[in-house]
């Protein structure tokens, strides 16, 4: 099940894809699943489910802990898609503001060794923001950041669920 989005940048700033050894729903079962996910990524750190929330369905929220050195923030997500082995995908908000910031989205197909699994993110803030967003984040380049994380994040995943030999 999904929920419509309206795209501001109708391009991804950032994507990447990575085989792993273990099967679609397996890997969704990490994906959607934000307290777990986010042991793999690079910039956020913590995330928890908010609204008595439990696991991955449309709808559902979840604040996420971002870093950059020492500077620290905080966002609102949106669950609009949670199709088990197939896609897993969020809108974020800045808070306070709840300021469209992004969308990420997991895309994972099956492939003849497991699956393979595709990140991408899409930027959504205005553009009065990201001057303020750089301040925030310390991040001049997002799409050059992201595309460098999602290259960590989706390696530590591959890992994270490669059979054990």
């Amino acid at each position: 099940m999904r929920l419509p989005h309206i795209p501001r940048f109708p391009e991804p700033a950032a994507t990447g894809t990575v085989p792993v050894r273990a099967s679609p729903q397996r890997a969704y079962d990490v994906i959607s699943d934000p307290p777990v996910m986010i042991r793999l990524g690079e910039e956020a750190h913590r995330a928890r489910w908010l609204g008595g929330a439990r696991t991955a369905a449309v709808g559902a929220r979840f604040r996420g802990y971002n870093r950059n050195g020492l500077r620290r923030w905080t966002t609102e997500c949106r669950v609009t898609d949670a199709e088990p082995g197939r896609r897993f995908a969020y809108e974020v908000t800045a808070t306070p503001l709840r300021l469209p910031i992004s969308r990420w989205q997991y895309d994972i197909e099956p492939t003849a060794e497991g699956c393979a699994v595709t990140e991408t993110n899409w930027v959504r803030a205005p553009l009065w923001f990201i001057p303020l967003a750089i301040l925030i984040t310390g991040v001049a380049d997002r799409p050059a950041h992201n595309s460098r994380n999602i290259t960590t994040t989706l390696d530590r995943l591959a890992a994270h669920l490669a059979p054990a030999e």
